[in-house]
């Protein structure tokens, strides 16, 4: 009798874990460019150029990569394979641009463990021939790994990378 008791307390405990548990993240961070809003989307748009101020690319130069499509055009996919744990497998697919204002992708996350989310990148015309720009994605927590989120925090730990990538790009362009 007892271990059905303590089989219940475990089963109410997940139960009220699920149900607090976050359910959705976003996570972005901003920086404003001094460069004008076409060049620097000109820039974004390209995929590839992620190489140079993607603070993933820097963790392992050597990670595998192979590109199908017209980079900067719908449709296009990147994907990379590595065996460090904070750069993994995984694909990231433009699905939509909205001329100097914001381009959206998927990121298929195969390594360290299999997830989707939803990135993005938006430009803003700023006073002085600037550009602001966000980066983030944001996505759905799906149980058991919605638990989880309950002890590690998203935003602090890829808010990091963005903010590292961001300050990558402001070099680039200010150059």
């Amino acid at each position: 009798m007892i271990a059905i008791y303590i089989i219940a307390g475990i089963i109410a405990l997940v139960l009220l874990l699920a149900a607090i548990a976050p359910k959705k993240y976003n996570v972005n961070r901003s920086i404003v460019i001094d460069r004008p809003i076409g060049e620097v989307f000109d820039y974004l748009k390209y995929v590839k150029n992620q190489k140079y101020w993607g603070p993933w690319q820097s963790r392992d130069p050597d990670m595998k990569q192979t590109f199908t499509g017209i980079d900067g055009t719908i449709g296009f996919v990147s994907a990379w394979e590595s065996d460090h744990k904070q750069v993994g497998a995984g694909e990231q697919e433009i699905t939509k641009i909205e001329e100097k204002a914001r381009i959206e992708t998927e990121l298929r996350f195969l390594k360290p463990f299999k997830s989707v989310s939803h990135g993005y990148l938006e430009t803003y015309e700023q006073v002085g021939n600037k550009t602001k720009v966000i980066w983030g994605f944001h996505g759905n927590n799906k149980f058991p790994f919605s638990i989880m989120m309950l002890f590690f925090n998203m935003d602090k730990a890829v808010g990091k990378d963005f903010e590292e990538g961001l300050e990558k790009l402001k070099n680039i362009l200010e150059k």
